[in-house]
């Protein structure tokens, strides 16, 4: 049997001379947890000997997970992403914050904004969705009206909630009349994905697709937490409803798989637990299969900023989510951790920046405040 004599090149890899200014002397760790939705993100400063500061975030962590990043990332490079790819492979989360971060330096360091650095743009702006947390019909009417009234054009709406013993013709057509009724609170031109969380079986999220296929959804997202190809195959095959996955898949092979059995239209990896550098592999994979990406973010605001970076640098990017909190407390969090509210758009776009790194700045005394 052939020895994989590459396998671990990476852990050898030499630290940075300790006069080199680009080589991370401090990094720091702010585990955060929004006061009404109870979201949870982390967000790291890293910082070189030379004094230039770039910040990153990921998903939820522990302290413990928060100073193997630090042992890692101190000493390197911002450049050295497989180094930090395979040492915190365990840790998607981390590696994910890691990664932003040295991109945010990178970018910083050669004065120009991260879309540049990744190869883009590819496009001047990017479509964004708002991913609403109401609920029930009447829950989902203000931050819907809200949403609209900051530009956005196009939204998440959560499936409802279904009882074991709830035929599933009732159920049906109460999914029907909340796609009806939150259509007709904000109006004719703008875009719904229905939100299924992993909540059905392969079955039923067949069923529904197809019954839904005449209401011209964008898509069903995350229908199924089976990824099997017999159990997709099922929901590809029987209905033309394009189907979301992947909020929860770290492993490219995982998402390669999906592509080769036909079982995906949209390829969701999560910004929380997936680095940009690891998406824009795993969109280069779905571009040669003719599959958009959609980036899931359940996150903080700095991850909202990298993702935008991200999208302008993807030939086959399609919609970035973005949270939109119901809680006014959080809404504020969020306007507070970067300096001013940078979630919003025009006409269901938001523009590219042109400040070197992700060009938003960063309030550690808020970061300070809301650390668990």
């Amino acid at each position: 049997m052939r020895r994989k004599i590459w396998s671990n090149l990476p852990a050898f890899a030499p630290q940075a001379a300790a006069t080199d200014p680009l080589a991370i002397a401090n990094v720091r760790g702010w585990r955060l947890r929004e006061p009404s939705s109870g979201r949870r993100y982390t967000v790291l400063r890293l910082e070189t000997r030379g004094g230039l500061v770039g910040y990153g975030e990921g998903g939820a962590s522990s302290p413990a997970e928060i100073d193997e990043a630090k042992a890692a990332a101190t000493g390197r490079r911002p450049n050295e992403t497989e180094y930090i790819r395979h040492r915190l492979a365990a840790m998607p989360a981390m590696e994910a914050a890691v990664n932003c971060a040295f991109l945010d330096l990178l970018g910083k360091r050669t004065k120009t904004p991260v879309y540049q650095f990744l190869g883009g743009p590819t496009r001047f702006k990017a479509r964004v969705m708002a991913h609403l947390e109401g609920q029930t019909e009447d829950a989902l009417a203000a931050p819907l009206q809200r949403a609209v009234q900051q530009g956005f054009k196009a939204f998440t709406v959560p499936i409802p909630g279904r009882d074991s013993l709830w035929r599933m013709q009732a159920y049906v057509d109460a999914v029907r009349a909340r796609v009806a009724r939150v259509r007709s609170l904000a109006g004719a031109d703008l875009d719904f994905v229905l939100d299924a969380a992993g909540s059905l079986t392969p079955g039923d999220a067949a069923l529904l697709a197809t019954a839904l296929e005449k209401i011209h959804l964008m898509w069903l997202d995350e229908p199924t937490t089976v990824l099997t190809n017999d159990a997709l195959a099922r929901i590809a095959d029987e209905s033309v409803m394009p189907v979301g996955l992947g909020r929860s898949v770290t492993d490219i092979a995982t998402f390669q798989n999906l592509l080769r059995w036909g079982s995906i239209d949209l390829l969701r990896p999560s910004l929380g637990l997936n680095s940009i550098s690891k998406i824009k592999r795993m969109a280069a994979i779905a571009e040669t299969h003719y599959v958009a990406v959609a980036p899931y973010h359940d996150g903080g605001p700095i991850a909202t900023a990298a993702g935008i970076h991200l999208a302008a640098s993807l030939p086959n990017f399609f919609i970035q989510q973005i949270p939109f909190p119901t809680a006014e407390r959080d809404r504020a969090m969020r306007a507070e951790l970067t300096s001013g509210n940078q979630e919003t758009a025009k006409d269901g776009f938001a523009p590219l920046t042109n400040r070197p790194g992700f060009g938003i700045d960063v309030d550690e005394r808020a970061l300070d405040r809301y650390s668990e």
